[in-house]
């Protein structure tokens, strides 16, 4: 996701007004939270930091992306944003195991 949010983030005042706005949130509003899942999100998980939490606003991302973004378009085009839903809905429920920071960080903790 991080491949799609900092092109977002890098062209903020361009698409701030044009940017998509599937909730009715207003398009500032829902491009601001689109960058954050894509890109803050992202970091958190590929660092291993809250990981769980982490995956909760890229689901979210993924399924508004999937549902209700491309939701009249053919299953090809909502294929992969539904396949990250499942990625991220896996992270979400199972965590990210031994190989993140918060392991090593709880870990040392209980020492």
């Amino acid at each position: 996701m991080l491949t799609h949010g900092i092109p977002k983030f890098l062209s903020y005042s361009e698409k701030l007004h044009t940017f998509s706005d599937p909730l009715g949130v207003s398009s500032p509003v829902s491009l601001t939270l689109a960058i954050g899942a894509e890109v803050f999100c992202s970091i958190a998980l590929l660092l291993g930091l809250r990981t769980r939490l982490a995956a909760v606003p890229l689901l979210f991302t993924m399924l508004v992306a999937s549902i209700l973004v491309l939701g009249g378009d053919p299953f090809q085009k909502r294929e992969l944003p539904l396949m990250f839903a499942l990625i991220y809905a896996t992270l979400m429920i199972c965590g990210g195991g031994a190989l993140q920071l918060d392991y090593w960080i709880n870990k040392k903790r209980k020492r």
